[in-house]
């Protein structure tokens, strides 16, 4: 069968990019491994303990929460995760406070003070860190130029506070119709690496890769050292293995960065919640296996 242009691009980027990697340090980075987590609000439960209690037994290794009811919340998942094996794999926040990319000095001050609240809830729950959207579309009138010194010129503050508590932020590139300044990897890395802070890092979308980037693979291999979260979604933008969204190419460079971190669903459904997010953890299992 003949490739399209998609899949033509993605096999000469994955093939590139795996060359590109020196044998020396595939060998030096530690084994990858599979941890499932997934936004809480996808799982379906009357409250936070019987949520757990089926994440614990569907195979889950962690939990992602949303950014609101901080710092309040922290004790009260302290308490549940106490008596459970799941850890809180990431807070999901986007842009609390308002957005960081903006023309308002006062708005961007507002959107630090969130966000560094926030690091602090992440450090005291030993979670991965806290996810941001620098800006979604419709959220400033800077152009590209602007919004990236804005962006930049705040970065390492929120990275010593993020070193200080135990913190980091997790900028996550999304595709144009939600965001246009940040939608790459490798663009989220390049700033990580600018910044050069414990507290600044970055993560990748399946749902949005599918979208902006070439390959999966080579996606994953830009992000680095400084990929510490990943979310799950179909094509269509619900549960792996409810379309034909293969993840076995984004896999592979996961294993070839040596991933430590988690893997989240972020996603919609299609069917009865309680049958069909089993099946997507046992797929996912059986794609990362197979990568």
């Amino acid at each position: 069968m003949p490739m399209n242009r998609r899949e033509l691009l993605a096999a000469s980027a994955a093939v590139g990019v795996a060359a590109a990697v020196p044998s020396g340090a595939r060998q030096s980075v530690p084994k990858a491994k599979l941890l499932l987590s997934s936004q809480e609000g996808i799982i379906p439960a009357r409250d936070l303990a019987e949520r757990l209690a089926k994440m614990e037994k569907w195979g889950f290794d962690g939990i992602e929460v949303g950014g609101g009811g901080f710092p309040g919340r922290v004790e009260e998942l302290q308490k549940a995760l106490a008596n459970s094996k799941l850890k809180i794999s990431a807070i999901c926040a986007g842009t609390p406070g308002g957005p960081l990319i903006n023309e308002d000095p006062e708005t961007r001050k507002k959107a630090v003070a969130a966000i560094k609240e926030l690091l602090t809830c992440a450090g005291e729950l030993k979670s991965t860190g806290v996810i941001i959207v620098p800006a979604f579309n419709g959220q400033t009138t800077l152009n590209h130029v602007e919004a990236r010194k804005a962006l930049m010129d705040l970065l390492p503050e929120i990275g010593e506070h993020g070193a200080k508590v135990g913190g980091r932020i997790l900028m996550e590139p999304l595709n144009r119709g939600e965001a246009w300044f940040l939608r790459l990897l490798a663009d989220a890395a390049a700033m990580c690496r600018e910044v050069n802070s414990p507290g600044v890092a970055m993560m990748g979308d399946f749902y949005h890769m599918n979208i902006e980037e070439p390959s999966d693979m080579g996606a994953f291999i830009s992000g680095g050292k400084w990929l510490h979260h990943v979310h799950l979604a179909s094509r269509k933008r619900v549960l792996p293995g409810q379309d034909e969204r293969d993840f076995t190419n984004g896999f592979k460079g996961l294993k070839l960065i040596g991933y430590q971190d988690y893997c989240s669903l972020e996603c919609g459904c299609d069917g009865d919640r309680e049958v069909e997010i089993p099946k997507a953890v046992k797929f996912l299992r059986g794609q990362w296996a197979k990568a």
